[in-house]
């Protein structure tokens, strides 16, 4: 299946709708029969490993297209970046399309933007390239047939799932449309009636629900989607729209009863840190992830999308992660957010940015001196999380700052920790391409401990509050565990943790948390504890920002945090404004208006 899964991998994408299609690979007269060399007989494709060979093709394409950097799952720039979780990092002139992004300034023409929809809508033509050609399959068994099927809708519901949450308004385009035209094939493809006027979210219910109904309880392989990676997804589609009731309906059910696709029950993995090892993929918190391969010298199969972010020009030879390149720097909010009360609870009256240890540029914070933000209390998830100077990173040497930050003053003095790569695991990674930054670790799309938050914000919504601060304390529990807890380097000799005279080890800061102990009886509160739980949980893992638009509090949430980072890096952020009327969704791409014309696709506000 290998050849076949690079063939589809490498696949391009055309415009609003692409694959090899049956139409396209089939032989011509004037071709006199013969298949062009590199292409798939019409007879290799409509067979079971065929099928199955376009399904993994359709896999692929959740980490976008080869050397599209921002077109997969990840969405580090669609939903952390413009969420308020990072900033672009590295420099003004460095992937300078990137940089209206996150002001807000983005315009139809970014050839950004449309990375996100061309990738998306591949993977969309490649789930319906599936379910055509097994309609076309004769004498395979029913149970094989429904599970191919329902992986493929599964694929299709989440690549259009990211096209409503980033473009709203989007074609509905399946196995039976008749297709627009396309770039490449305007002849053969009939120009049809599909426009983006309908709202696409009860098809995206429809391919959860048969996905639901139709998939195995496991699969043969981990990274497959399962029964209950398609109930989370779908409960997720619920929350989405603010159906709670249904969505409670279907996370109870996953909750209770879901297992991994390698059978494992779902639950919380007891270390936070090392849950994103490459050691810990599949664990029985990943509920659907991409899978990465590393050491495969084939970068389309590594965790491309996130190999920019990990710490600038350092290298192997000096005990550093990488040597490259410095994006999706963490930013000052994000960093203080961890703050706590003296009880290990969050701040969540936003006093987290004033007071005490608040971070100010005159204490040498964006300076090569030595500098120890934080001596208040910390939530320990933070030094998880983010990168700080002066703090081990990982199994690395300490973080020197200055020399793993690109330029302090353009995007702050942050690195981001959770998908870089360890030490330990340095040799997993994939250093074919021009940088060994190619992470061999998974990323999951949807988590356990996500799932437990989906629940408890619809808990909340349903008026259950102890509910809900029952599935918060089960997340914040899971990070108060001291074993977890970054331990500071012996100053004698920073390679080794450091006791202190009765030989117990000494945590790298003051990190104080606590559960919810008292009832919550005041619904406003307990939807700010679950909103922020999400954030220090979740920081980093592309959601922040589809978070604040679907609870419409974006307009309040993202100016304030413009004019807080403007306060810290002016050169980076002053003039940025946010205009919820227009910026809670990308503009359709103008090339995809050019090709399909202004009847089929209207442009967002």
């Amino acid at each position: 299946m290998k050849n076949l899964t690079n063939i589809l991998k490498k696949a391009v994408p055309l415009t609003l709708v692409v694959s090899i299609t049956v139409g396209v690979i089939a032989c011509k007269d004037e071709f006199l029969d013969v298949p062009a060399t590199g292409q798939l007989t019409e007879s290799q494709i409509i067979t079971l490993p065929g099928v199955e060979g376009q399904l993994i093709g359709t896999y692929a394409v959740l980490d976008g297209i080869s050397e599209d950097w921002h077109g997969g799952a990840v969405n580090w720039l669609w939903g952390s970046m413009r969420g308020g979780d990072a900033n672009k990092g590295t420099n003004a002139g460095d992937f300078s399309t990137m940089n209206p992004i996150e002001r807000f300034e983005v315009d139809p023409t970014n050839g950004e933007v449309n990375q996100k929809w061309s990738d998306t809508y591949e993977g969309v033509a490649r789930a319906n390239q599936v379910l055509f050609t097994l309609s076309q399959l004769e004498d395979i068994p029913d149970e094989t047939k429904n599970r191919i099927a329902a992986e493929a809708r599964f694929l299709r519901g989440h690549f259009y799932f990211e096209l409503r949450k980033n473009f709203k308004m989007v074609p509905w385009v399946d196995e039976t449309s008749n297709l627009p035209a396309t770039e490449v094939d305007k002849e053969t493809t009939a120009k049809g009636d599909i426009k983006n006027d309908t709202d696409v979210w009860p098809k995206i219910e429809e391919d959860f629900k048969y996905a639901f109904d139709n998939l195995p309880e496991t699969q043969s392989a981990a990274g497959r989607a399962n029964k209950w990676a398609a109930g989370a997804y779908l409960g997720k589609a619920y929350l989405y729209q603010g159906k709670f009731v249904e969505a409670k309906t279907m996370f109870d059910d996953v909750i209770a009863n879901g297992v991994t696709a390698n059978g494992q029950k779902y639950g919380l993995f007891p270390d936070f840190g090392a849950l994103f090892m490459v050691a810990n993929d599949n664990s029985m918190e990943s509920v659907f992830a991409f899978q990465a391969t590393g050491g495969a010298q084939n970068v389309s199969n590594s965790l491309h999308e996130l190999a920019m972010a990990m710490p600038y020009n350092t290298a192997a030879g000096q005990a550093a992660p990488s040597d490259c390149c410095g994006f999706f720097q963490p930013s000052f909010d994000m960093a203080a957010s961890y703050r706590t009360t003296a009880q290990g609870l969050p701040l969540l009256d936003g006093s987290y940015r004033t007071g005490a240890n608040e971070l100010k540029t005159d204490q040498g914070v964006l300076s090569n001196a030595a500098f120890q933000p934080d001596q208040g209390p910390l939530d320990p998830r933070l030094d998880r999380t983010i990168g700080r100077r002066g703090l081990p990173f990982l199994d690395w040497d300490v973080h020197p700052g200055y020399s793993w930050v690109r330029d302090q003053n353009y995007a702050g003095p942050y690195t981001p920790m959770k998908f870089s790569i360890r030490k330990s695991e340095y040799g997993t990674r994939d250093a074919s391409g021009w940088t060994p930054g190619y992470a061999a670790n998974n990323y999951m799309i949807i988590r356990f401990a996500d799932v437990l938050l989906m629940a408890a914000e619809t808990e909340v919504e349903i008026g259950s509050l102890e509910k809900a601060r029952e599935y918060v304390n089960l997340v914040r529990a899971r990070a108060a565990a001291p074993e977890t807890f970054v331990i500071a380097r012996d100053p004698a000799d920073q390679s080794k943790d450091f006791k202190d005279a009765d030989g117990n080890f000494v945590p790298a800061a003051n990190y104080v948390i606590g559960t919810y102990t008292m009832p919550w009886t005041d619904q406003a509160t307990a939807r700010d504890a679950v909103r922020f739980e999400r954030k220090l949980e979740l920081a980093l893992e592309g959601h922040r920002f589809f978070d604040l638009v679907r609870w419409g509090i974006d307009k309040d949430v993202i100016p304030s945090y413009l004019a807080y980072e403007t306060s810290k890096i002016s050169s980076h952020f002053s003039g940025a404004s946010y205009d919820a009327s227009k910026d809670q969704y990308l503009p359709i791409p103008q090339r995809q208006i050019d090709l399909q014309g202004s009847d089929v696709l209207v442009q967002n506000p």
